[in-house]
């Protein structure tokens, strides 16, 4: 599992969970529920990570914030 900082909010124009990674610029995935969204982001990190390997582009370091959960 990846260590970005990922936000999750619903999107009631879509009916979707959408999680977004902000230190991957456009990395961002959706799905019917949050553990469901989770896991749809983490392919969509390691696809970016790949993709920017692949085009010789710098990949950050996760920041690892805390995690908060309410």
């Amino acid at each position: 599992m990846h260590k970005y900082e990922i936000i999750i909010y619903w999107s009631g124009e879509d009916k979707v969970f959408v999680a977004e990674v902000p230190e991957l610029a456009g990395c961002m995935a959706h799905g019917e529920t949050p553990q469901g969204v989770v896991s749809s982001v983490q392919e969509a990190i390691q696809l970016w990570i790949d993709t920017a390997h692949d085009a010789g582009r710098p990949i950050p370091q996760p920041k690892m914030r805390r995690l908060m959960l309410a």
